[in-house]
């Protein structure tokens, strides 16, 4: 499975992501110039963490016009796999390739730090390999990850099973102690309505291995690449 990592001014989660991919995955993987209108053939398209074009105006505004970009579009539509991650997220939002947006923190600073997230559904191809309740231990780093979306919208997106993650206790309750940034009803991740692309403001990039404080964030790595359910995995 051939992945392509985009590549803007002022990404800075890039590498952290084609890490996975090539040391851990073992896959091929190549990035993708934000100029370039060429995916090069691949299979998956990782959106990774950063601050594209220095978040000017906002979070992916200026992102959302680039050449590759209106490449992505229509790899989704078509139904490549599309991963955004933190600033991913946010530049998929503003590309329409996912409902809502993302706003500044509720407390209007910057949060680093290790979260828990609830996985809400393992019906999609981000999730196979985890299993819907499982509580996973991955950090975020965000300025801008405030989710909102209008009411309407949050509805069909429950009623749809297209919230991937929830911010939650360790023990998996769904608490507003447990929400690091005031998303709306804890939403951490999402998925479109063919469910080939998902949006999420916690790394799994910097929780795929062990030695960084968690391996929780490979298991969406690992459905992108095995496609089917284990039974009680986590």
């Amino acid at each position: 499975m051939k992945f392509g990592v985009l590549v803007f001014p002022g990404s800075n989660c890039d590498h952290d992501t084609y890490n996975v991919i090539a040391e851990i995955a073992r896959q091929p993987v190549e990035f993708l110039w934000h100029d370039s209108e060429d995916l090069h053939g691949v299979d998956a398209v990782l959106v990774p963490g950063g601050f594209a074009y220095g978040d000017y105006l906002r979070t992916g505004a200026i992102a959302r016009f680039s050449p590759v970009m209106q490449a992505v579009k229509k790899f989704a539509a078509g139904g490549g796999l599309v991963l955004g991650i933190c600033n991913g997220f946010q530049i998929l939002t503003e590309s329409g390739l996912l409902p809502g947006a993302l706003m500044r923190n509720a407390g209007l600073k910057y949060i680093c730090k290790q979260v828990h997230l609830r996985v809400e559904t393992a019906d999609s191809p981000f999730t196979n390999q985890l299993k819907k309740g499982a509580v996973l231990k991955i950090p975020i780093g965000h300025m801008e990850g405030n989710y909102f979306c209008e009411p309407d919208e949050l509805r069909r997106l429950e009623a749809e099973d297209r919230i991937a993650f929830r911010y939650a206790t360790p023990a998996g309750e769904i608490t507003r102690g447990a929400n690091p940034n005031g998303s709306l009803a804890n939403i951490a991740g999402i998925l479109n309505e063919g469910r080939n692309v998902l949006g999420m403001m916690p790394h799994p990039d910097r929780s795929s291995e062990a030695l960084l404080g968690s391996a929780d964030g490979w298991g969406i790595f690992r459905s992108m690449l095995e496609g089917q359910p284990v039974a009680g995995s986590q």
